[in-house]
This record gives structure tokens, C-alpha cells and sequence, in this order.
């Protein structure tokens, strides 16, 4: 039995991966989103990589951890923020002041808030890791 939120079984997927110590994980079904909040955490340090492979259906993620990660999700409802407004995100989903990446979806793309801050663009917070 599968669930209804991919995205959501992605990161679930993930942090349990952590949690026991594995050092990789499969992710699927694979989407854009997916890859796009994998792009982040590669960014910011907390997986070795991943790459996508294609198995003739929706295709699947390959992700190396390296056990950086303490716990990650999505964030539900997805909330809309401003440019100015990420630190009430932050101490809502974050453990401590600059601890932490929310993922955020930007009409630049998807991106951490220290990037959206940066650019000086808000949108809509998807996601948390720490």
C-alpha cells in the first residue's frame, strides 16, 4: 500500500534511513521536487549525492547519505512567507537560530532560505532538515 504524498514518503524515507544508521537510500517514485529538495540538501552539506534511474515507470533516486541529518520532513500545510519573514519559519520548525535549512519554493525555484533571503524573494516553505 502506497501513500498519497510522495514528496511527503521521500523525506520520510530519508530520515528513517538516517535514523539506522544506512548510508544509502532509494527514493521513489522520482519527480522534479524530489530531485529539486535532494539539489538542497546536497547543497547545504547534508547528503553525499544522488542520481536519478530510470526504471521505465516514474524512474527512482539513488541517495548516498552521510549522516549529517538529525530529522527532516515536509512541512504541512505548505505556508507562504516574505523575503523579511523566514526567522518565524525558522524558530517554528528549526531547533536553533541558524541551525538548520528550511527548503522553500521561490518563483526562482526551489531554494534554501539563506538563498531566498539572499535574492530577497519569499515563497511558500515545503520543507525542513537539520
Amino acid at each position: 500500500m502506497t501513500g498519497n504524498d510522495p514528496f511527503a514518503n521521500a523525506l520520510s524515507a530519508i530520515d528513517n534511513a538516517e535514523s539506522v544508521g544506512h548510508l544509502d537510500q532509494t527514493v521513489s517514485p522520482a519527480s522534479n521536487e524530489i530531485g529539486s529538495v535532494l539539489e538542497v540538501f546536497y547543497d547545504r552539506g547534508y547528503i553525499d549525492g544522488f542520481s536519478f534511474v530510470d526504471d521505465g515507470k516514474a524512474g527512482e533516486f539513488e541517495v548516498e547519505l552521510k549522516g549529517a541529518i538529525n530529522e527532516c520532513g515536509p512541512v504541512k500545510p505548505r505556508y507562504s512567507a516574505g523575503a523579511d519573514e523566514f526567522e518565524k519559519w525558522e524558530k517554528r520548525f528549526l531547533p536553533a537560530r541558524d541551525y538548520g535549512t528550511l527548503v522553500v519554493s521561490t518563483s526562482h525555484g526551489i531554494m534554501s532560505h539563506y538563498e531566498a533571503r539572499e535574492e530577497g524573494v519569499g515563497g511558500q516553505v515545503i520543507a525542513y532538515v537539520y
